[in-house]
């Protein structure tokens, strides 16, 4: 029987942990502090969710439309930097499901997910935020009712779909663990920050 570290409920209570104490600050430039062991599977769970929160704050920063010029382009480069940081931390998260199920035998009829754990889990992280800000929205008092019952029903669903996507990844880690289900990672193959595979980088450089 494999031992999982967390369950999907556990996980996704780190990420709420994550942030609630990042908006204790609500700073981009605030340093991450990660409570857990460098070498414990919560610590790279928090790094994934502080990725997303700040992420999700860049996006912010960089939307309106008097955005000084150089600065959007700062941004815009932090923002690049942080999506790669993300596909490794997820790809990170996959290293350690792999070591759980590589020695799981597959039955005869075992089939292959259209997506890995980890990457189900980061939109399970890019969910918790949605949850935890369309909830700031839905307490609000000065919007007219209107909106507020369009927030309120946007909310709602993000609550019904948390439930489903958690109970999704539930049934894919057993059926994992069970080998109804085959765990193959394909890593993300990203050209555009590659100065060996972006034509605009490497014809530059020659």
């Amino acid at each position: 029987m494999i031992d999982f570290v967390m369950n999907i409920d556990e996980i996704f209570s780190l990420f709420e942990r994550q942030i609630i104490e990042y908006h204790k600050v609500d700073s981009v430039d605030m340093p991450t502090h990660n409570p857990y062991a460098t070498d414990s599977f919560e610590y790279i769970l928090w790094e994934k969710s502080s990725i997303d929160t700040i992420q999700w704050h860049l996006e912010d920063l960089i939307r309106p439309n008097d955005v000084d010029p150089v600065e959007a382009l700062r941004l815009k480069r932090w923002i690049d930097k942080s999506n790669q940081n993300r596909t490794d931390t997820v790809e990170r998260i996959d290293d350690y499901y792999m070591s759980l199920f590589q020695q799981v035998p597959p039955r005869q009829d075992a089939t292959i997910n259209t997506e890995t754990p980890a990457w189900a889990i980061d939109r399970l992280s890019i969910l918790a935020l949605k949850i935890y800000h369309f909830a700031i929205e839905v307490a609000r008092t000065d919007v007219s009712q209107e909106q507020h019952d369009r927030c309120q029903s946007k909310y709602n669903t993000l609550l019904e779909q948390k439930s489903d996507l958690m109970q999704a990844i539930e049934t894919l880690l057993q059926e994992l663990a069970e080998g109804k289900k085959v765990m193959k990672l394909y890593r993300q193959m990203k050209m555009y920050n590659d100065p060996s595979l972006n034509p605009m980088l490497y014809n530059k450089k020659a």
